[in-house]
């Protein structure tokens, strides 16, 4: 039996003074040139190019003939060693020289043989039991443990996915209720006669650590509530490191504070934790040992949150562009402490469209809601239609990143004019209830899982309404990988509304379709009702998309897609138009950017989409 690959000492040896030479020996003015094949099984042929000595000393100033027939001889111990990580231990090697003619070739020759698999797997767990007083089904999951070791029977035994193997167990258990875990022992004997490793690990899981109360650091404008509120961390709760980063993660979207640092603070009292643990244990070991009882828990850590607050108010100016509504200017202006609440304003203007808005947060309550009230007022001029609309709102939101719920009560006074004929103003107060699932790998850069976004409101009270109605809408995403390279993108959308007349009915709360996040090869809400030479909102509306993407880089990508919706006041006016093109793809620092070259197959027409990142 052996262990895993260590060099030999006469091979150690050896290259050790072929290098001392190549780094001793006199400049040559050119060193020797030659070449070198390699004849041997992917992967192991990349292995020998990226580490044998005689690869990377090729071209070398220094190489003359001695030095190249010293690397020659040791290189047969460096190729066993190095294939062994790949966990061949019985390779068949060659390496000759031919040294004829004014360039050497060095031939090298690797059978590999049959690998080392991994035989019987031992892992021992010490520890892992509740401490006295708590309920056996406080009892650490050992089985699963176990079942998550990522170096099973049968496997190939490379070194690297032993380490990788070991690193894997030991992060899955420090990053729960055992921070302090640690690998005492760690075993793997070879036996290259049966091809078979046998493992051992050995892993202690320390004392179990649960948090403690909260301490808040870098307060001086806000109180502590605006920290404690996020805090779903209760004392006595079992260590975490998910926890930690989610509470963090809470912190940081405020926008209050400029750095977060959320952690168990192990350093300022582990003096105190050891003491106070040994002092119990040694007070508790002889009853203990009695009755075969486990050792006292350790004290709690306390939960330490360390911020640096965001300058107080923040303005800034942007220039862009929109293949939905043009060119762009935009104005913004932020006070995170105005009346103790948080400001955030802009004005845009827009060639098709012109809003501003001001919008008032409060801090999130200890229940978890996040409440705010906002006024805006916008003007747009979208396929010939004109509307101004003013409103007054607020808002409560709740829930998590998963799951994300809202309520929204807002007023609405606007005006309209189609094809250049005013056509009236309306007023509404309706009440929207709103849902977001999603369960997406990432959230800037969703390659697998779903977002689904649900809307149920209205205005059904004859009181600030000139006309009832009840609206829905839903939009669903799903993003599905087809390999390591490529994956599929399918987006269904639709809405309804229902009211005994359409006209007093805001605008905003119709239907279209058409642009850059609904049909492409179509402008900005094409898609509707044709009223003389404008295009108005229906009842209904439904479109779909399907969307294949390959990367051929990392952050370089490219799609084709097919698009159809449309919009209309009757479910059987609902006839689809599609559209279909080509596109690019980047992945940039601040989410996917997309430019498609789309045909409206309705208009006949090509259209040059651009878009950054996906709505939800």
């Amino acid at each position: 039996m052996v262990s895993p690959p260590a060099w030999p000492p006469l091979a150690r040896a050896a290259a050790l003074l072929a290098v001392a030479v190549l780094t001793c020996a006199p400049a040559l003015a050119d060193g020797l040139r030659y070449r070198v094949r390699i004849d041997a099984p992917r992967p192991l042929d990349t292995l020998l190019e990226q580490n044998l000595d005689l690869e990377r000393f090729r071209g070398n100033a220094r190489i003359d003939r001695e030095q190249l027939q010293r690397m020659v001889r040791v290189a047969p111990a460096q190729i066993r060693t190095l294939v062994a990580t790949d966990g061949y231990y019985s390779p068949e090697v060659s390496v000759r020289l031919d040294a004829e003619g004014d360039e050497p070739l060095v031939l090298i020759r690797v059978q590999p043989g049959e690998p080392v698999r991994v035989g019987e797997v031992e892992l021992e767990l010490q520890g892992f039991e509740p401490p006295p007083g708590q309920p056996a089904d406080r009892r650490y999951d050992r089985d699963a443990l176990l079942a998550s070791w990522g170096l099973p029977r049968g496997a190939v035994f490379r070194q690297a996915d032993w380490e990788q193997a070991k690193r894997a167990l030991l992060r899955q258990v420090v990053q729960t209720r055992y921070p302090r875990a640690q690998l005492i022992d760690s075993q793997a004997a070879v036996d290259p006669d049966t091809h078979l490793a046998l493992l051992r690990v050995v892993l202690d899981s320390g004392p179990e650590l649960h948090f403690g109360a909260l301490r808040i650091e870098g307060l001086k404008r806000y109180p502590p509530s605006i920290v404690a509120n996020l805090n779903q961390i209760q004392p006595g709760d079992d260590y975490s490191e998910a926890a930690l980063q989610a509470f963090q993660g809470r912190l940081q979207d405020t926008g209050y504070f400029a750095t977060v640092e959320v952690s168990a603070d192990m350093s300022a009292v582990i003096g105190e934790q050891l003491a106070a643990g040994e002092a119990t244990q040694a007070q508790a070991q002889p009853q203990a040992q009695a009755q075969g009882q486990a050792p006292a828990p350790m004290p709690p850590l306390p939960l330490l949150v360390r911020v640096t607050e965001n300058k107080r108010k923040n303005a800034s100016a942007g220039l862009g562009y929109s293949t939905n509504t043009g060119n762009r200017a935009s104005l913004t202006y932020d006070d995170l402490s105005l009346f103790g609440l948080r400001m955030k304003s802009a004005l845009t203007l827009e060639t098709k469209k012109q809003s501003a808005h001001s919008d008032f947060y409060y801090p999130v309550t200890a229940q978890g809601y996040r409440d705010s009230i906002g006024a805006s007022f916008e003007r747009s001029d979208i396929s010939g239609e004109i509307t101004s609309v003013a409103a007054i709102s607020g808002k409560r939101a709740w829930g998590t990143p998963l799951l994300e719920r809202s309520l929204t009560l807002e007023f609405l006074s606007e005006t309209k004019t189609i094809a250049n004929v005013e056509t009236g103003s309306s007023k509404s107060l309706p009440l929207t209830y709103g849902a977001t699932w999603r369960h997406l790998d990432s959230l800037l850069f969703p390659t697998k899982g779903y977002v689904i976004n649900a809307q149920l409101g209205g205005a059904l009270l004859p009181i600030l309404t000139d006309q009832a109605f009840v609206r829905g809408y839903a939009r669903a995403v799903l993003y599905h990988p087809l390999g390591a390279h490529s994956n599929m993108i399918l987006r269904a959308e639709g809405g309804a509304l229902a009211s005994r007349e359409k006209q007093g009915v805001p605008a905003v709360y119709l239907f279209r379709a058409g642009g850059d996040q609904s049909v492409r090869g179509y402008a900005y809400q094409q898609l509707g009702i044709q009223e003389g030479t404008a295009i108005t909102g229906g009842r209904y509306m439904s479109t779909g998309s399907a969307e294949f993407q390959y990367w051929f880089k990392p952050t370089w990508g490219a799609a084709v897609f097919y698009d159809a919706g449309s919009a209309a006041d009757t479910i059987k006016d609902l006839h689809p138009k599609s559209g279909y093109g080509v596109g690019g793809r980047w992945k940039s620092p601040v989410g996917p950017i997309n430019v498609d070259l789309a045909y409206g197959h309705a208009v006949r027409k090509y259209r040059l989409h651009f878009s950054l990142g996906f709505t939800f």
